[in-house]
């Protein structure tokens, strides 16, 4: 990862100090653990569970890496600098698909915090990228895989 400015919002920031604080606190330790076990069961050339243990230790070090680069980079918006005008990150924003009539609901986050079963998406996907700067009433033409979508704006929040 990059020395990118990573977006976040207040609730997003909270969620990645949890989880690196989870991490280094009681993840680190349970694997410690785990591998002191596993070495008491003897030859570790042949130890699936030495094994395990070392490739989860492995991967907690670079979410752990990861999350305090992204923590450096931070840039966090908070609410007052949302604008309900002109939809930006944070906001969240409420679309008509006019081919299929479906309204929706987005908050527009920054990439570490999308998640698209919670309509949380990022200011970087394709529906995020479109909809940005744009206002109540406007449409906007999201190109996907299989074509194009048509949203049209029907309300902007915080």
């Amino acid at each position: 990862m990059s020395d990118k400015e990573v977006i976040l919002t207040q609730d997003g920031l909270k969620k990645l100090e949890d989880e690196l604080e989870h991490l280094k606190s009681v993840k680190r330790r349970e694997v410690a653990e785990r591998i002191k076990v596993a070495i008491g069961y003897g030859d570790i050339s042949e130890n699936s569970e030495y094994e395990d243990a070392k490739n989860e230790q492995a991967f907690i070090e670079g979410r752990v890496i990861t999350l305090e680069k992204m923590l450096r980079n931070a840039r966090i918006i908070n609410s007052d600098e949302i604008a309900t005008d002109v939809v930006s990150v944070g906001s969240t924003v409420q679309v008509k698909d006019l081919e299929f009539g479906d309204e929706v609901e987005y908050t527009i986050v920054g990439s570490a915090e999308s998640n698209p079963l919670e309509n949380r998406i990022s200011n970087e996907s394709p529906v995020g990228m479109a909809l940005l700067g744009k206002s109540v009433g406007a449409t906007v033409d999201v190109s996907v895989p299989a074509g194009v979508l048509q949203y049209t704006i029907l309300g902007i929040r915080k």
